[in-house]
């Protein structure tokens, strides 16, 4: 079976339009950053290695250092699909950070796209 495209994309190549796409909203590239940091749990260093590095999107998540217990409670419609129902767990994780890059271009608070208390 033939892997989705997006898994053998390097992150680097994605990240530019996820802080474009953010930018173009009035945020900025630290709160993208942040919001990777939270999903992933990379350091900001972690974070620019993965992308100095080029890893894929795979690589990039299996090397994540401790994804967010609370990345479950991300819910709502990516790409004409619900990110809740997605079964496939890479792809999954993919479409949670494309939602939180969404919820942080359509202008949520950080405090409600970190899913704080």
């Amino acid at each position: 079976m033939n892997k989705p495209k997006i898994y053998t994309m390097s992150f680097a190549s994605v990240y530019p339009h996820y802080v474009t796409k953010a930018e173009r909203k009035g945020r900025t590239k630290s709160e993208v950053d942040e919001i990777i940091r939270w999903l992933t749990g990379y350091s900001q260093d972690e974070l620019e290695s993965q992308i100095k590095r080029q890893t894929t999107f795979e690589t990039f998540f299996e090397e994540a250092a401790g994804l967010n217990p609370l990345r479950t409670l991300i819910k709502g419609v990516v790409c004409g699909v619900r990110v809740e129902n997605i079964e496939e767990p890479l792809m999954r994780e993919i479409r949670y950070l494309d939602k939180l890059i969404d919820e942080l271009a359509k202008g949520k608070s950080m405090e409600k796209i970190l899913r704080s208390k």
